[in-house]
């Protein structure tokens, strides 16, 4: 299901979720190795989320993400961003 970012009830946390989703998604599909997480549902959402977090929470987001399941942060920007 996707987000609809004309709703007025669309909160913060919404978009953070959104992007967090996109990022363990990534990892588990790139690194763990686990069932496909991965859909373009999640990855529209979380790109449409840039657009309104600040750079400080999506870093805070992949640095979190990177430490819990020990992937190096650069690889993970990579994986996140591969034309970059």
């Amino acid at each position: 299901m996707a987000l609809d970012f004309n709703d007025p009830d669309l909160e913060f946390s919404d978009l953070v979720y959104a992007y967090q989703s996109w990022v363990m998604a990534v990892i588990n599909d790139e690194k763990l190795g686990g069932e496909t997480l991965l859909t373009d549902d999640i990855a529209d959402d979380a790109l449409n989320a840039m657009r309104f977090l600040p750079g400080e929470v999506t870093s805070a987001i992949e640095t979190s993400l990177a430490r819990v399941y020990d992937v190096d942060a650069d690889e993970l920007a990579s994986l996140l961003f591969p034309e970059g």
